[in-house]
């Protein structure tokens, strides 16, 4: 995470929730740093470690880790969902549009795909929201989960209209991998193309 980002998300959460603001214990002595909590959860979300494993670098209990987490989440939904939690504005898709157009991929809105991380170490209330059979949150449990494509199955995706290869074509789309369902709205990559055509 670049600096800035960080700075402005630790300024933004602290101003929000005092709990991030470094206050005196009742002995006097003053308690853990803004900087250390949000580090701590943010290596949290970023290498999936568990409370234990982040306690070595920011020198915080299990305990106190888990509590910033869930104060760390709930800040970014309340502060964060209005600009960014959201469906794209006709503004934003536009924009997107235009980004794909110049780098010749004509009518994409994005790119999907999510990491396959473990989650053998979160906390035991979140494992049915962040786990499957094998324990990972993987494309499939993110598709299932979101609600992006609600309005895509409802049949009520965003028109937007392109050409390839002389044909038109009236539904955005998203790149994708080999692992998501066959909808028009993903158009997946061919490993190791050969012909022109698959080119």
């Amino acid at each position: 995470m670049q600096p800035h980002l960080f700075n402005k998300v630790m300024h933004d959460i602290c101003n929000y929730d005092a709990y991030f603001v470094q206050k005196c214990d009742a002995a006097g002595v003053l308690a853990l740093l803004r900087k250390q909590k949000l580090t701590a959860v943010i290596r949290m979300l970023a290498y999936g470690a568990s409370a234990d494993q982040v306690d070595e670098i920011a020198r915080m209990g299990k305990s106190t880790t888990l509590e910033a987490l869930v104060r760390f989440y709930q800040a970014v939904e309340t502060l964060y969902t209005r600009d960014y939690l959201r469906r794209p504005t006709p503004r934003d898709l536009q924009r997107l549009l235009q980004k794909a157009e110049a780098r010749e991929f004509p009518g994409m809105i994005g790119s999907i795909d999510c990491m396959h991380w473990q989650w053998k170490n979160c906390p035991t209330a979140w494992q049915c929201d962040y786990g499957n059979r094998k324990g990972s949150q993987n494309d499939l449990n993110v598709l299932g989960q979101s609600p992006v494509f609600n309005d895509v199955l409802r049949g009520q995706g965003p028109n937007v209209i392109y050409e390839v290869n002389n044909t038109v074509y009236q539904t955005g789309y998203y790149l994708a991998d080999g692992i998501y369902p066959r909808w028009t709205t993903f158009v997946k990559s061919i490993p190791n193309p050969r012909s022109q055509k698959q080119k």
